[in-house]
């Protein structure tokens, strides 16, 4: 008996009110085919309404374009199920699931945990932008308008979605068209610059300056850094200065000494003085440069190694009238460290005090980055006592440390196996007001110098204080299990690893070496000695005189053949 030959549709509200538990959505669908759906109707995730219709609506433009093309999706609704998507047997129509989890809520019903649902949307919104453009016969436009429409979108849940998707490439042009045209939000010199971010990283400088002079009206300062700094990071140097010049006419950006100050930051901060200092002198017409331009400029040669050039520059400073600054010498000091490091170590201390001692005459003050340069070179040719007295004799000059300064020498005090009074000044750090600076990173720094000198008992005990502050990820728990193993403790590695999975942290298994140094040897019974008896004792006696006898006997000359 063949197939009844229609095919009919259920409405979005008619199908959840008539199924509380279980919803079963079918398009393009004829009865011979129920008993196999049925068959197919097992383990899945609820679903809302908002989801629903976003798969509907795929389902009915799809089914549009072909007479004969079928979708069905049967799933269940129960609270700890995965999602489930069946396609029917038909030759002409397949149907790929996504590949992300669809089991929370968008934003029609209220939710206690809102970072999650912000995750979730992000996700959602990043899968659409990494689909293959091949596959989808609409544009990423419409696609957008179609499944996000009742979306409210925010800057959180723009730098989400762009973090997420560093593949998603001129995909991402097409969201920032649809969130210009959505009547919900409006562009700001903020999300401006999450996309001149998210271009520049991909060094797409054609779509930042599409980006730029669609929005001129409403970009920044947050913009104008954004983009200088993608554009030094990528080394194009020239295009920077270019950059500069024409900002103004093309992208709406003022041309004054506050611009001309973070471009020159930029680019001394990489090392490209040379460009700063042609660019400064050919807009001192225009923009004339003040003291802290000048000590950028100071700065950016001696981020460059070349003292000669930060020392000639600076005298030119004098003769114009202007004096160094404490950010200059702070520079010139660290440069002069450094190249006594890669020369002759033993000279760092001497050379050092010929600078503060210039310090102390042009009556420029020292600060808490001058002890921090000091401080941080001493720790690096593992002087770390001459570090810390100099760190005790901080407050000689009115300067407090600050989180680097406690940071740099927990990190010198651990090296050193010091880990007592590395823990001190951990404790230190917190009752001084920097226990923020104790997040995720330093941590793992630690962590990782303790299991460098073999002291993976502390590194734990240091673990166990990251756990109480921040949540631990994956290269932590990764560090901690491999050399966990590494010294043999397999059930502290994999107690570790039911932890991560247990916290959400998705710890990839894999296998570690165990160190030859920590293999348990076999113990090796000795062999006791056994009292030799009489008649063995006049045997050895006798083989060794008969020994003894022959050595004096001449032995024959062999004949040559």
């Amino acid at each position: 008996m063949g197939p009844i030959g229609f095919s009919w549709f259920l409405p979005l509200s008619l199908l959840l009110r008539c199924f509380s538990s279980r919803v079963l959505i079918i398009a393009g669908f004829s009865f011979y085919r129920l008993p196999s759906l049925l068959k197919m109707w097992r383990s899945s995730t609820p679903l809302t309404s908002l989801q629903l219709r976003r798969f509907l609506l795929r389902c009915f433009s799809s089914s549009s374009s072909s007479s004969s093309s079928s979708l069905v999706l049967s799933y269940c609704l129960r609270p700890t199920s995965y999602l489930d998507l069946y396609s029917l047997s038909s030759p002409q129509r397949h149907f790929t699931p996504p590949s992300f989890p669809l089991s929370r809520l968008f934003s029609s019903q209220p939710n206690d945990n809102t970072d999650d649902d912000l995750f979730q949307i992000a996700e959602s919104l990043s899968f659409e932008l990494l689909t293959d453009t091949d596959s989808e016969p609409l544009p990423i436009i419409q696609r957008l308008q179609r499944s996000f429409s009742h979306i409210t979108p925010s800057p959180p849940l723009i730098l989400q979605t762009l973090n997420i998707s560093p593949d998603a490439g001129r995909s991402v042009l097409g969201f920032y068209k649809w969130l210009s045209s959505n009547p919900k939000f409006a562009h700001s010199d903020e999300t401006l610059s999450f996309f001149v971010d998210y271009f520049g990283r991909r060094k797409d400088f054609k779509a930042t300056h599409e980006v730029l002079v669609d929005g001129r009206d409403f970009a920044g300062a947050k913009t104008l850094e954004s983009a200088v700094d993608r554009l030094v990071r990528a080394g194009r140097v020239t295009q920077v200065v270019s950059f500069f010049d024409r900002m103004e006419v093309d992208y709406g950006f003022r041309r004054d000494r506050e611009s001309l100050t973070m471009v020159v930051s930029k680019l001394c901060e990489n090392g490209f003085a040379s460009h700063a200092e042609k660019m400064v002198k050919n807009v001192a017409n225009e923009i004339f440069p003040n003291e802290t331009i000048c000590d950028l400029l100071i700065k950016g040669w001696c981020v460059d190694g070349k003292l000669d050039e930060a020392k000639r520059l600076a005298e030119e400073m004098y003769r114009g009238g202007f004096g160094i600054g404490t950010l200059a010498y702070n520079s010139i000091l660290d440069c002069v460290c450094k190249l006594c490091r890669k020369k002759d170590p033993f000279r760092l201390e001497s050379e050092a005090e010929k600078i503060l001692v210039d310090m102390d005459v042009a009556g420029v003050p020292r600060n808490v980055e001058t002890f921090n340069v000091l401080i941080t070179n001493l720790c690096k040719i593992r002087k770390t006592e001459d570090a810390m007295k100099l760190f005790y004799r901080m407050g000689e000059w009115g300067c407090y440390p600050n989180e680097t300064t406690f940071l740099v020498l927990t990190r010198s005090l651990y090296q050193a196996a010091r880990v007592g009074e590395g823990d001190e000044m951990i404790d230190r750090m917190k009752s001084a007001g920097f226990g923020d600076a104790l997040d995720k990173k330093a941590y793992y720094g630690f962590i990782k110098i303790l299991c460098g000198i073999e002291r993976i008992d502390h590194a734990m005990t240091v673990f166990a204080k990251m756990e109480d502050e921040c949540k631990p990820g994956i290269k932590t728990y990764d560090l901690l299990m491999g050399k966990l193993c590494a010294h043999g403790r397999i059930d502290k590695a994999n107690a570790l690893s039911s932890e991560a999975v247990d916290r959400g942290v998705r710890v990839e298994p894999k296998s570690y070496k165990l160190d030859p140094r920590y293999v348990k040897k076999p113990t090796v019974a000795k062999k006791e000695k056994k009292r030799e008896t009489f008649p063995e004792k006049m045997a050895r006696k006798r083989s060794r005189l008969k020994k003894i006898r022959l050595s004096f006997v001449k032995k024959p000359k062999r004949r040559a053949i």
